[in-house]
């Protein structure tokens, strides 16, 4: 098979062939990179070699893509035709994850796409890790991967993902509610940076970053007043973030690719490198 637009089709070392173009034909299928689901069936199962045919594990998951019941149930296809959707049959199991990923914003939203396959950024980065491995086994490029976020980054985001179906208070700076300012100036300072307190100040502290340059773990301005923007948010993907919106809101993901108020971004955690 050709594989996703834009990448290679020749094998990694350690895919069995068979896995292989299962993984390209649902890339193809599904508009991912194939590198991806292979990176997440390595992950899982090593590629179908650490899993059972049969049965559960510990977590309740099955199969090589390690499908719990729930969601397999919500997402299964069948990848073969057989006029069954087998969970332990990777030609069944291989397409369901990538129709997972995709209906969970894939490919545009791939850091937020695997986070939900596996809620856990240290899970995120090592599907990553082993992605740009095979791309780079290809002599690709890497597909257009996401942004791996640094090392304060990665906590920021991690902080604020915890904080997700947390009430909206004004003047609130968690551990139960929090305003949007709130969110984040206690998402870094869990990543060990002082930022002010107000929306307004922390964009005067900076450093700046140019439109189309944000990444995960930058702080997105919005809602320009008198004394600066009136809203911010963390960057999670390109056109996303977490944010506290409003009174009778809960904190969330939301996008601000379209928002005609958008002010602007910053990188605060070019704050801890200042200080090296």
């Amino acid at each position: 098979m050709g594989g996703s637009p834009g990448c290679g089709a020749d094998s990694s070392s350690d895919i069995p062939p068979d896995y292989l173009r299962l993984y390209q034909r649902a890339g193809e299928a599904y508009g991912i990179p194939w590198q991806m689901l292979a990176a997440i069936g390595k992950a899982e199962s090593d590629h179908g070699r650490a899993v059972a045919a049969s049965g559960v594990n510990s977590a309740g998951a099955m199969g090589p893509m390690q499908f719990v019941g729930s969601t397999w149930s919500a997402y299964r296809v069948d990848g073969n035709g057989d006029g069954r959707a087998d969970v332990y049959d990777p030609a069944d199991a291989i397409p369901s994850a990538a129709r997972y990923l995709k209906e969970n914003g894939a490919p545009e939203r791939m850091y937020e796409a695997i986070w939900r396959y596996n809620h856990a950024d240290w899970y995120v980065r090592r599907v990553l890790g082993f992605a740009r491995r095979y791309s780079a086994e290809v002599g690709e490029e890497f597909c257009s991967l996401p942004y791996v976020p640094s090392a304060v980054a990665g906590r920021v985001i991690g902080y604020a993902r915890t904080q997700l179906g947390k009430p909206y208070a004004w003047g609130a700076e968690g551990p139960g509610a929090f305003d949007c300012s709130g969110l984040t100036m206690r998402a870094y300072q869990y990543a060990g940076i002082a930022i002010p307190r107000v929306a307004a100040d922390q964009w005067r502290q900076g450093p700046s970053v140019p439109r189309g340059q944000e990444q995960p773990g930058d702080l997105v301005f919005m809602r320009p007043e008198s004394d600066g923007p009136g809203h911010v948010g963390v960057v999670v993907a390109p056109g996303q973030m977490i944010h506290a919106p409003q009174t009778g809101d809960v904190v969330r993901y939301g996008s601000y690719a379209d928002r005609s108020d958008v002010v602007g971004f910053t990188r605060p955690a070019l704050l801890s490198e200042e200080k090296r």
